[in-house]
C-alpha cells in the first residue's frame, strides 16, 4: 500500500499535492449589513416562499440561499453575495479538495499524513490527545473534520494539501467571493474572522454541484462517485441544533455547521437521495443570542421544507 507521510512541511512519496506556502494577502473586512432583501420570486412550478420575517427575528445579520435542483435562480436569496465569517462551514471546500485529489489519482483514502504540533488544537474530539507526528489516514481525517468538526483534523488536511489548493478548489466551484486565509485556531480574535469568509450563494453553489454530480452522474466539482461519497460523509454530521431541528424527524440532511463567537452557520443538502432535494444555506454574523440564532435557522428550515417537500408555506 502506497502511503504518504507528512514530514517537515512536505509530503513524501508524492502521493498528495505539493504543499503551498500560506498566502499573505491582507484580509478584507466583513461588510456591514445591507437591508434584508426579499426572497427572489420562485419559478411558477414552485410554491411561493418568503422567509424574510424569520430572518428579521434572528438577533444579528443573516444571509439565506435556497436552491432546488432545477436550472432556475435560487428560490430564496437574502444577502446572498455578502461575506460572512465561515467558521467550520468552509470545511466543505477542504473536503472537496481531498476528493478532487482522489479523482486525480494523487491521493487515496488510505494514504496517511503526520500531524504537526501547530495543527493540534482544541475542538478536536477525534484527534484529542494525539501526539505530534502520529499518522492518520485521509479518510479518518475527512470524516472527523465533517462529522464532529474536528479542528486538528481540518488543520492537518490544510497543511497537507496547501491553503492555495483549497482556494483553487473554491475558484473552480465558482466561489469567487470566498477565501480560506488561515488555519483553525483555539481562539479567533475579531480582526481575524475576515480571513476565512464565504457567501451564502458561493456555499450553495458548491453544495448544488455536489448534489447534481451525485444525482445526475455528472462530473461537477468532483466525479459522480466522489460526489456521492461526500454526501455520505455529510450525512454523518451529528449536529442537529440548526437546520436539522426544523426538519421532520428522520429527514436525511447532508450538512456542515459552524460556530465561532457571534456566528452560527449551517449549510446542507436536504433529502439528497429523495425525490425533491434542495440546498439550504443560512449564515449569520454579529449574533447577539446563540439560542435564538439556532432556533431561527431551524424555523427557516421548517418553512422551506414545508414549501418545497410538503407543498405548504406555513
Amino acid at each position: 500500500m502506497r502511503r504518504a507521510v507528512f514530514v517537515g512541511g512536505t509530503l513524501a512519496a508524492c502521493a498528495l499535492p505539493r504543499r503551498a506556502f500560506a498566502q499573505t494577502a491582507t484580509p478584507e473586512p466583513i461588510p456591514a449589513a445591507t437591508p434584508a432583501a426579499t426572497a427572489v420570486p420562485a419559478p411558477s412550478a414552485l410554491p411561493a416562499l418568503d422567509v424574510a420575517e424569520l430572518v428579521d427575528r434572528i438577533p444579528g445579520i443573516t444571509g439565506v440561499v435556497v436552491r432546488t435542483l432545477g436550472d432556475g435562480p435560487p428560490v430564496v436569496a437574502i444577502r446572498a453575495n455578502e461575506k460572512f465569517a465561515a467558521a467550520s462551514v468552509i470545511k466543505l471546500a477542504i473536503m472537496a479538495t481531498v476528493y478532487r485529489a482522489y479523482d486525480a489519482g494523487t491521493a487515496k483514502p488510505s494514504d496517511t499524513v503526520k500531524t504537526r504540533a501547530a495543527d493540534l488544537i482544541g475542538g478536536s474530539d477525534v484527534l484529542a490527545g494525539s501526539r505530534a507526528g502520529k499518522e492518520w489516514s485521509l479518510d479518518t481525517l475527512v470524516k472527523a473534520m465533517i462529522r464532529v468538526s474536528d479542528n486538528a483534523a481540518s488543520n492537518t488536511l490544510i497543511t497537507a494539501f496547501g491553503m492555495s489548493t483549497v482556494n483553487a478548489t473554491m475558484q473552480i466551484a465558482g466561489m469567487t467571493n470566498s477565501r480560506l486565509g488561515r488555519h483553525f485556531a483555539d481562539v479567533v480574535p475579531s480582526w481575524r474572522r475576515s480571513e476565512n469568509v464565504i457567501t451564502p450563494a458561493d456555499t450553495a453553489g458548491l453544495l448544488f454541484a455536489i448534489e447534481r454530480g451525485a444525482r445526475e452522474a455528472l462530473a461537477t466539482i468532483a466525479s459522480p462517485q466522489s460526489c456521492r461519497a461526500m454526501i455520505d460523509v455529510l450525512l454523518g454530521n451529528d449536529d442537529a441544533t440548526k437546520i436539522v431541528r426544523g426538519l421532520p424527524p428522520g429527514t436525511p440532511c447532508a450538512h456542515k455547521t459552524g460556530e465561532i463567537d457571534f456566528v452560527r452557520n449551517d449549510a446542507g443538502i436536504v433529502d439528497p437521495f429523495g425525490d425533491a432535494p434542495y440546498v439550504l444555506v443560512v449564515l449569520t454574523r454579529k449574533l447577539r443570542n446563540y439560542a435564538a440564532g439556532n432556533a431561527g435557522i431551524g424555523a427557516i428550515a421548517h418553512r422551506v421544507d414545508a414549501a418545497l417537500r410538503r407543498g405548504s408555506t406555513g
